[in-house]
This record gives C-alpha cells, sequence and structure tokens, in this order.
C-alpha cells in the first residue's frame, strides 16, 4: 500500500508538474503577446518621437536661376560661410560676368522666411561693367529657393536661385 501511495504520489507529482509548466508556458505567451502589443504601440511612439525637428537650412554652395528667360544666359550664386558671389552667366555657361559680391550670414534657426541684408564688396565689384552698384541687397530663402530684385536698364525682375 506504501509502495502504491508513493507511485501514486510520483505519478501525481508528474502531472502537478506538468500542469504548472503548461500554465508557465501559458503566461509566458500571454505576457510576450501583451509585450508585443505593447512593443508596436510604444515603437509607434517612439517613432513620432524620434521624427527629426526641422534643421537650420544650410545655404552654402552652388546656386542656379530657376526662372531664367533663357537656358543660355542665366544667374548663378556661389555661397560660403561669410560670403555671397553672384555673376550673369552667358553663351551657354562659357561667359560669366560678376554681378554682385558681398557679406552672408547664414540663417541660425528652421524658420522660414529667412532674410538677410548683404554689404556689397566695393572693392571685388568696382571694375565690373555688370555688376550692381547698390551698397546693399535684400535676399530671401523660403521653401528651397532664394530670390532676390535685379535691376538693368531700367527694368526689375525677381530671380531665384535653387540650390545645385
Amino acid at each position: 500500500m506504501i509502495l502504491d501511495a508513493s507511485i501514486t504520489y510520483f505519478y501525481l507529482g508528474e502531472s502537478l508538474k506538468k500542469s504548472i509548466a503548461s500554465l508557465a508556458l501559458v503566461a509566458v505567451l500571454a505576457l510576450t503577446a501583451c509585450g508585443g502589443a505593447g512593443s508596436t504601440t510604444s515603437g509607434a511612439a517612439d517613432s513620432k518621437t524620434t521624427q527629426e525637428a526641422p534643421k537650420v537650412p544650410d545655404l552654402t554652395g552652388a546656386w542656379k536661376q530657376s526662372n531664367p528667360n533663357s537656358e543660355k544666359s542665366y544667374q548663378q550664386a556661389t555661397i560660403t560661410a561669410d560670403k555671397m558671389t553672384i555673376e550673369w552667366v552667358s553663351d551657354g555657361g562659357n561667359t560669366t560676368s560678376i554681378y554682385w559680391v558681398g557679406t552672408f550670414a547664414g540663417p541660425t534657426s528652421a524658420s522660414e522666411p529667412y532674410t538677410w541684408t548683404s554689404q556689397r564688396d566695393v572693392e571685388a565689384t568696382k571694375s565690373a561693367l555688370l555688376a550692381s552698384s547698390d551698397a546693399t541687397k535684400e535676399f530671401k530663402y523660403e521653401g528651397g529657393s532664394i530670390s532676390y530684385k535685379v535691376s538693368a536698364l531700367g527694368t526689375t525682375t525677381t530671380v531665384n536661385l535653387k540650390k545645385n
């Protein structure tokens, strides 16, 4: 009888062990499923949180007029950290003439439009026949484009530049 009781206890113990193992497996799967759903929701929230804030635009580099009257005659600009040079381009790029050389101070925030006043470099432009004689020139950056007014022979037009 004692032998029967120990065998029964042994089998009952094995059965109990299997039940506990099954319950533990179900609990782990349930927690994993809940954790997985929570991770997805958290991941979606994290992706919204990790979206980059607007960056301060970098205006340095080469720019070309996006609204020329002719493909063979347009304006192009080169902007460095503290200087901007604008040239008239003709003959499809074979001839360039200085239009503007002046100061440049880039934006410090991402807000648009960004406007600045450039001071003409008189020394660099005094002998250039097609250079502007204005002491200062107003520029505006907005939506990936720089715009400014150009006057020649009594006609004023707005030039738009796009970065190359």
